[in-house]
Order: C-alpha cells, then sequence, then structure tokens
C-alpha cells in the first residue's frame, strides 16, 4: 500500500474525508472602512441605530422616513460633537451641504471609484472641502454634530452608503468592515421592528433590505411586533 505522504509527493490527489478539508476561497473584505480615527466606547463613539427596520423608523415610517420606504436607511453614530469624521474610502465629493438630502445642519457626499456613494449627516458644520476635490480613505473631512442643534439632546453622525445615482440606499453593515457584533454591544439594546406574518424577515443588522428612496412603505405591518398600542 502506498503511504498518503507519498501520493502527495508524487501529485496525486485525495478524495474521500480528507477532501472535505479544502475550503473555498475567501470572500473580498467590504471596500470601506468606519468613519472614526478611533476605536469605539461607550465615552468614544458607538452604534446608536442600525441601518433597517429600526424599532424608530417603524414607529415614524409615514413621516421622517416616508422617504426612504419607511426605513433608518442609514447607520447612526452616536459622538460628541466636534469628533472627526473621517473618509471611508477614497474618493471624489460631490456634494457639501445640499439641504435637499436632508441630515441637517450639515452633510456631505463622497463618490468612490467602485460606484458607491458615502454620504456624511448631521455634520456640526460645514466641511471645508470643495466639490471635485479628491479625498484619501482616513482623511478627515467633517465633525460631527446635533440634529437639534444643541449637542446635548443627540450628537451623533448618520452615515449611509448608496449608489451612484444617489435614488438607492446600500446597508453600510455589508459595506463597512467591522466587528457589527461588538459594535451593537456598545450603545443601547439593538433591535428591530417585526411583521409576525413573517417572524423571520429582517432580522439582524446583516439582512435588512436596500431602499429605493420615494418607493413605496415596506413595512406597513398588519400584525407587528411590538403591537403598535403598547
Amino acid at each position: 500500500m502506498i503511504a498518503l505522504g507519498t501520493v502527495l509527493a508524487l501529485g496525486g490527489t485525495v478524495s474521500g474525508p480528507q477532501s472535505a478539508l479544502a475550503q473555498p476561497p475567501a470572500s473580498p473584505p467590504p471596500p470601506f472602512s468606519l468613519p472614526f480615527e478611533s476605536p469605539p466606547g461607550p465615552s468614544d463613539w458607538y452604534v446608536s441605530q442600525f441601518y433597517g427596520n429600526t424599532p424608530l423608523a417603524y414607529d415614524r415610517r409615514s413621516d421622517w422616513y416616508a422617504a426612504g420606504q419607511g426605513l433608518h436607511f442609514g447607520v447612526d453614530f452616536a459622538a460628541r460633537c466636534g469628533t472627526p469624521v473621517i473618509a471611508i474610502g477614497d474618493g471624489k465629493v460631490i456634494e457639501v451641504d445640499n439641504s435637499y438630502r436632508g441630515a441637517d445642519p450639515h452633510n456631505l457626499a463622497i463618490l468612490h471609484p467602485n460606484g458607491y456613494v458615502s454620504f456624511y449627516g448631521h455634520l456640526l458644520e460645514e466641511p471645508s472641502l470643495e466639490i471635485g476635490e479628491n479625498v484619501v480613505r482616513g482623511q478627515r473631512v467633517a465633525l460631527t454634530g446635533d440634529p437639534d442643534l444643541t449637542c446635548r439632546s443627540r450628537p451623533h453622525l448618520h452615515l449611509e452608503i448608496r449608489d451612484k445615482t444617489m435614488g438607492h440606499a446600500h446597508n453600510p453593515a455589508l459595506f463597512i468592515e467591522a466587528d457589527w457584533n461588538s459594535l451593537a454591544l456598545f450603545g443601547p439594546f439593538q433591535k428591530f421592528s417585526r411583521n409576525l406574518d413573517y417572524p423571520h424577515q429582517w432580522v439582524t443588522p446583516f439582512d435588512q433590505p436596500d431602499v429605493d428612496f420615494g418607493g413605496p412603505l415596506l413595512n406597513n405591518y398588519e400584525h407587528p411586533w411590538p403591537p403598535e398600542e403598547w
């Protein structure tokens, strides 16, 4: 009988249980990085609201989030006003303080070579960047602010990933390289509203649907959980 080592040395192949050890090719990492220089922590920054069918988005699906099909179409990172925000990838500035996009008081949009756009909202002041200016990953591009203009009520960064038309939003958790499960531990308890007619739909930060701005509501549930009367 020929030993296994001899077969391999001669360039042979092995079938059976050994072949099950072969691993599929690794998937490429997400193209973007987190928008802060420092690591997360309760006193620095943390995820305060995920993208998708969050309880707040569900409750305000017909007004605040109606344009986004009733979903929270970005990720919110709680951070003190004035926390530096960095570009999540190389790109070119395409919008500065476009009031049509919302996310007041200030916002910024960067188009990346891969065709995606990163959008940074609720900034403290107008970014000191020009439309058409190139930026690099990790470059400081803005400062976190507060949509209520108090820097006390809810200071945070609202970050979106859109397509180049700006009409379609993607789930940032799928595009930003991060340990999202650990990030969820720093902030408030993260959960999603549920449709009891389809209880396994949209239950984690990773399975939330894309958004077509201006499309119909995706979460007008007849049997929601928690019940709306609670």
